[in-house]
């Protein structure tokens, strides 16, 4: 709460997001409904059917009073019962409800009006703060335990250096 008071979006509403949103929506609706009667007259035992082009609107009307062949050429045969078509019409619908819901939910989540700002992503928090930076840097954080290898090998006089090899 305390980000959205902070921020404000200037971008005005406008009437192309809900007109999107309706557009997307009856067409899944037509796209539900032509998809239950196809499974409707699969699990019936016929072929699996869709209808060709205008027919894919057109027919709409008469799947939802539960006509299995509205639109089809060829017509399958043995068509799905009336009952089992609007069954599997109402399945689909609501299987592409929860689909779309869940979408929209994880889509608001992410970049919706109510979304965290200026959070880093955890692959990001890993490559500051993860273990593998700490051990790359660690002769910063605690040179007196990790001098750093360049000068441990030039300035270290403890260290005797091996004889040169003979040739021969």
């Amino acid at each position: 709460m305390l980000q959205q008071q902070r921020r404000r979006d200037p971008y005005p509403h406008t009437w192309e997001l809900p007109a999107g949103t309706a557009i997307m929506t009856l067409l899944l609706a037509v796209l539900g409904a032509q998809a239950g009667r196809s499974l409707a007259n699969w699990f019936a035992g016929a072929d699996w059917h869709w209808p060709q082009g205008r027919t894919l609107l057109s027919s709409i009307p008469a799947i939802l009073t539960g006509n299995a062949t509205a639109g089809l050429t060829p017509r399958p045969h043995p068509a799905a019962s009336g009952a089992a078509v609007i069954g599997w019409i109402i399945t689909v619908e609501l299987l592409l409800l929860m689909i779309v819901v869940t979408a929209t939910l994880l889509a608001l989540r992410r970049w919706g009006p109510g979304r965290m700002r200026g959070m880093a992503t955890p692959a990001d928090a890993e490559t500051v703060l993860g273990v593998s930076r700490l051990r790359r840097v660690r002769h910063i954080i605690r040179p007196d335990l990790y001098p750093p290898r360049r000068l441990f090998r030039r300035s270290n006089p403890s260290v005797p250096s091996a004889p040169p090899p003979e040739e021969g």
